[in-house]
């Protein structure tokens, strides 16, 4: 998965713009969201083709200014605080989150100065919550509370 960065005229219609020229290529859009800052339109979109939707994006003319891989990461949102901590053990292990957005998925996307590290981190964090499902998964399991 790839986040563009893409820059918009802060005018009614560019998004439109940019969202036909994607459909007509056949690019779809995975998650992101586009802001108005300084009177300048930015706008970051989530793409399984990050090449694709820059072609597209400027053929039609508009300026995409970076593409970049995303970290994908899933939260457990029936547990409060979970952003605070992921992006604690970020900060701990001096990753900068330059954009951070949902995907169509709930998943958490994340845009970070350092790969490698952000990654670890990512990793680490997907064990951790793997190992902490499968925990409660066994104290919940059919039979196990039964027995005692």
């Amino acid at each position: 998965m790839y986040d563009l960065t893409i820059a918009l005229e802060n005018r009614p219609g560019a998004l439109a713009e940019m969202g036909e020229a994607l459909g007509r290529a056949g690019v779809s859009v995975e998650g992101g969201g586009a802001w108005v800052v300084n009177d300048e339109g930015v706008a970051h979109f989530l793409f399984e083709d990050g090449e694709a939707a820059r072609a597209a994006l400027e053929a039609a003319g508009i300026n995409v200014l970076e593409v970049r891989d995303v970290l994908v990461q899933r939260l457990n949102q029936s547990v409060p605080g979970q952003l605070g901590k992921i992006t604690r053990k970020m900060a701990e292990a001096g990753v900068n989150i330059e954009v951070l957005y949902s995907d169509h998925d709930h998943q958490l996307i994340l845009v970070v100065d350092d790969m490698a590290k952000g990654r670890a981190v990512s990793e680490a964090w997907k064990r951790e919550m793997l190992g902490a499902r499968d925990e409660t998964a066994h104290l919940h399991s059919p039979g196990v509370l039964d027995r005692q």
